[in-house]
């Protein structure tokens, strides 16, 4: 055929308007991008543009492409509904090997013919290869109108996320379920009711784009004119309402596809629905089309993945964050092109639909070339959504900071405020919301909610996940003892367990097994997981009531205000007896107090209580010597034989270092060398308690009150225990002798030189005035270090000795005792 397109010949119609490639004179956008063959696309070796052939010696020549079918010509059948076979007798130009009704140009199989559905992606090449995307940016900011609405698009982005999740083809050719949120989203009445009303007002402007995507699909428009004409359709809309909605247009023909496929074989509507657009074929042939579904199915992702970032960036709270912030101000400079790129991405993933429908399977199975050009925008979008993300995840530590320090601020004035009572500060210690039961009870074991602790006294145990057995099993104890007679007094008060982990290290399943083994152990309330508790929230803990590592327990009285910063020492030393457990009743406890032996070890060995009761001589003794303890306790019985004293000892081992107690122990046993206690625990609550003794008077302010003997004795027994041995000699009750080991001993040793004293003035006064010499020729150097974990750490010491200032020093300090890191570790 000699068919010339000239001023009085007779033109095709759709020859020229839909077949026609777009060329650098009317895309000025445009870039030549050259392609190497593929089978089934014959190129010409000639300088034009890709797929057409110009016969340039006419105005106006016929432009036949040069893909397999792509040629129409007057007279011809090009039906490929009929399955006619076309073989090519030239380049560019193809003969039927027979005629079924020869169908004009403009019939719809020529609408879907390779070259027009082609036209849309291969006008993506040329924009992907733009080195420069200036141009671009101010043609789509001059589409952009605003007129001031405001539109939630989160309801919409909800549903069009579920279809595009549920119609995403997985290699198997199964769909993919809507998430958890989506599902329950779309479940519930109220959010029903809000998208309809959204949807009133947003669902002619969907159609809209909907059609336009669809028509310049199947009419191979260029893909950048037909991007810039969704962005005129919604030029009235906010960035993020923009790109929803055309996401939304999209999802509603690529859902309607997905549906047929999904319900033909059972609805025989949906059936003939299905033929028409081929869809029984393309699913039959799933596993020949993979490639091309693996690089639809990420792209539609990293859509998906782009817009959720757009809409993030438009829901930061503007009470917190500001263009003035650098994270933001760059976001937004990048977002108008990101819109762009995934609408162009979106019209992409529309031509190829389209190309299955109209084309079938079969004439894109031997061709990787447009699953490549769609792996080329997945590309562009995820380096995109890598950065929107980089700057969302700055954005979003910047207003998490903001929002802390605002709630720490709300935390200390809620505090220094009077309540009616303790719900409000409660609350914001635990847990603010009233979306779940944050409180565990310790007896049932069921969730509960904070009410169960209105009006009442509530001590806050706050702990890491190392707080020890013995501090629970000690507490444990206490705390029944309170239980079994819950009219009295001191049994008015409820305990709750407030657990505190390292947000930055990540929540691991040994973590989760350790926090539920130590919640099923506790029988008091216990918060119902870590999580809950707030960031705010243990940063005042840290800094308004200054836990480091080690227990503390906060007294918080009816009306919630904090009667005790602190009770835990309290608890160690007097147990349920200190209740209120305020510092007033502490500096009661004081005062009251006498540096007795009941002090040392009351409710923790019956055995010395009872030599007590009849007035016995105790030497209380410790250490990790075994020599030592060896010839200590013979020589105190030959003594004790030779002046014809009762004497008991009992060894309580020492703060630290377990392994070498526990060789001392069975030396005892072994030799018998008196009583002792094998139970670690009842040693750790022995040296607990003396520290607790320590802290509380540090916590009123009196750990140097040199008119306090009591204090300079606890302080001595303390120092004694980190460097060698040591002994306290008591007569019933009273303590006569609070002494190193490298002065009790020679005291015991020289028993001839002060025996004849023991009958004058009785062996305690004798023994005293023996060592009293004995010391007086050389003190222990005494050595207090305080753990950083402690909590409150005194400004300085005074020497227990020598009431001289002690000197601060920096000491790194390892006893290999896992899990038995004390408070204060001290030392000569």
């Amino acid at each position: 055929m000699d068919t010339q397109l000239g001023g009085s010949s007779s033109q095709q119609p759709n020859v020229a308007s839909s077949l026609q490639q777009p060329t650098r004179s009317n895309n000025p956008l445009q870039v030549p991008f050259q392609q190497q063959s593929q089978l089934g696309n014959v190129q010409q070796p000639l300088p034009s543009q890709l797929g057409s052939v110009q016969q340039p010696s006419q105005q106006g020549s016929l432009q036949q492409s040069s893909q397999l079918g792509s040629l129409q010509q007057p007279g011809l059948t090009t039906n490929v509904l009929q399955g006619s076979l076309q073989q090519p007798s030239q380049l560019g130009s193809f003969q039927p090997t027979h005629q079924l009704g020869a169908l004009q140009q403009h019939s719809l199989t020529n609408r879907f013919s390779p070259s027009s559905m082609q036209q849309l992606i291969k006008g993506d090449r040329s924009m992907i290869t733009l080195s420069d995307d200036n141009v671009m940016v101010k043609q789509v900011l001059g589409t952009h109108a605003p007129d001031g609405r405001e539109v939630d698009i989160r309801p919409l982005l909800y549903i069009v996320e579920d279809i595009l999740n549920r119609t995403t083809l997985n290699p198997e050719g199964l769909m993919i379920a809507g998430t958890q949120a989506q599902v329950e989203y779309l479940e519930d009445k109220t959010h029903q009711a809000n998208f309809l009303v959204l949807l009133d007002a947003l669902s002619y402007t969907i159609d809209r784009i909907s059609c336009e995507i669809q028509y310049k699909a199947f009419g191979g428009s260029d893909a950048h004119q037909t991007t810039l004409s969704i962005f005129h359709l919604v030029s009235s809309f906010a960035w993020d309402a923009k790109l929803v909605l055309a996401l939304a247009a999209f999802a509603l023909n690529y859902g309607e596809f997905w549906l047929l496929a999904q319900i033909y074989s059972t609805n025989q509507l949906a059936r003939a629905m299905a033929f028409l657009r081929q869809v029984p074929g393309i699913i039959e042939h799933a596993g020949l089309l993979k490639p091309r579904f693996d690089a639809l199915n990420d792209l539609i992702r990293a859509i998906l993945e782009v817009t959720r970032s757009v809409v993030e960036f438009k829901e930061l709270p503007s009470t917190y964050i500001t263009q003035e912030v650098p994270a933001l101000s760059s976001a937004l400079a990048q977002i108008p092109t990101a819109i762009y790129w995934t609408i162009r991405s979106i019209v992409a993933c529309a031509a190829q639909i389209s190309s299955f429908t109209s084309l079938g399977y079969d004439r894109f199975v031997v061709s990787t070339t447009e699953a490549w050009e769609l792996s080329t925008l997945t590309h562009k979008l995820r380096t995109i959504r890598d950065h929107l993300k980089k700057q969302l995840e700055i954005c979003n530590q910047y207003i998490e900071e903001k929002r802390d320090v605002e709630a720490f601020q709300m935390l200390v004035s809620l505090f220094e405020m009077v309540h009616i009572d303790n719900m409000k500060p409660l609350r914001a210690i635990i847990y603010p919301r009233d979306d779940l039961q944050p409180l565990v009870d310790g007896y049932s074991k069921k969730r509960v909610n904070i009410d169960v602790l209105r009006r009442k006294n509530v001590l806050l145990l706050i702990s890491s996940l190392d707080i020890s057995q013995e501090e629970l099993s000690i507490l444990e104890q206490i705390y029944n003892e309170s239980r079994v007679q819950s009219t009295r007094l001191e049994s008015q008060y409820e305990l709750v367990w407030i657990p505190l982990v390292d947000r930055s290290v990540p929540w691991t399943d040994p973590m989760q097994k350790r926090f539920e083994s130590l919640q099923s152990s506790m029988p008091w309330y216990t918060v119902y997981h870590p999580s809950l508790i707030g960031k705010a929230v243990v940063r005042f803990i840290k800094e308004k009531w200054h836990f480091r590592n080690k227990p503390i327990l906060v007294v918080l009285d009816p009306q919630g205000r904090v009667v005790s910063p602190n009770a835990i020492h309290m608890m160690w030393i007097w147990g349920s007896n200190a209740f209120p457990f305020t510092s007033a009743r502490e500096e009661v406890l004081w005062r009251d107090e006498t540096w007795r032996l009941e002090l040392l070890v009351d409710g923790i060995d019956p055995t010395i209580l009872n030599w007590i009761k009849d007035g016995k001589y105790i030497f209380l003794y410790g250490g990790d010597d075994t020599d030592w303890v060896r010839k200590f306790t013979n020589t105190a019985r030959a003594v004790a034989l030779a002046a014809d004293v009762p004497l008991e000892s009992a060894y309580v081992g020492k703060g630290s270092k377990r392994e070498q107690v526990r060789r001392v122990l069975a030396t005892i046993a072994v030799e018998k060398l008196g009583h002792s206690w094998q139970d670690l625990a009842m040693m750790w609550f022995f040296w607990t308690r003396l520290e607790s003794m320590l802290f509380s008077k540090i916590q009123q302010g009196k750990a140097d009150d040199h008119v306090d003997p009591m204090m300079q004795e606890i302080k001595k027994l303390l120092s004694y225990d980190r460097d060698g041995s040591w002994a306290v000699l008591c007569k019933g009750s009273s303590v006569v002798v609070n002494g190193h080991g490298n002065s009790i001993l020679p005291t015991l040793v020289e028993f001839d030189k002060w025996k004849e004293n023991v009958r004058l003035q009785g062996f305690d006064v004798a023994f005293k005035n023996h060592h009293e010499l004995l010391r007086g020729e050389t003190y222990p150097c005494c050595r207090f270090e305080f753990s950083h974990f402690a909590g409150r750490i005194p400004e300085g010491m005074r020497c227990p000795e020598c009431n001289r200032n002690m000197e601060k020093y920096t000491t790194y300090l390892c006893c290999h005792d896992e899990g038995n890191t004390p408070n204060m570790i001290l030392y000569n």
